[in-house]
């Protein structure tokens, strides 16, 4: 900014000199002393204070950032638990319809005709059927004779007629 050099310096001092004389020159180098002193400490005092209000800023953007970044990673963590409350649900549901999905394949897809069968006691084959779905075995076919269709007229047929009405 103002960088005297020697000779600028010797010739302020000569100016000096020749204008105050040499019995006032010593009290007016002390004065301009003091106040280059004070004008030193003023200015060093304003560059303090603007640097702690520069620090005291910094300072609070970093507190509101943390504050920040502390609200979203809490938001994160609620939002993270949810999917995975989620997902958990999901699962659950996807468990129970497959379990329903092997009852309905094991009762052969009704489950209430198993229900409603006339015999108390299951066919042993379908009880090692339902009871161990790995060794699933296929119920034998048994011959039962088709129901008839009812026929309009009186008579019967031949072998559901009496032996003794011929």
């Amino acid at each position: 900014m103002f960088d005297p050099g020697f000779f600028e310096l010797i010739v302020i001092c000569i100016v000096a000199l020749v204008v105050l004389g040499p019995e006032r020159l010593p009290g007016a180098v002390k004065t301009m002393g003091l106040w280059i002193g004070r004008l030193r400490r003023s200015f060093n005092n304003i560059k303090r204070e603007i640097e702690q209000e520069v620090g005291a800023d910094e300072i609070r953007r970093q507190l509101r950032n943390e504050a920040i970044m502390e609200k979203f990673n809490s938001t994160k963590k609620q939002f993270n638990d949810s999917v995975q409350s989620i997902k958990n649900e999901t699962d659950s549901v996807k468990d129970d319809l497959n379990l329903k999905k092997e009852f309905s394949d094991l009762t052969g897809g009704n489950a209430s005709a198993a229900a409603s069968s006339d015999s108390d006691e299951p066919d042993p084959v379908e009880k090692l059927a339902t009871s161990d779905p790995a060794a699933r075995v296929v119920k034998p076919v048994t011959e039962e004779t088709p129901p008839q269709p009812a026929s309009s007229s009186d008579e019967q047929p031949a072998q559901d007629k009496p032996a003794g009405d011929n």
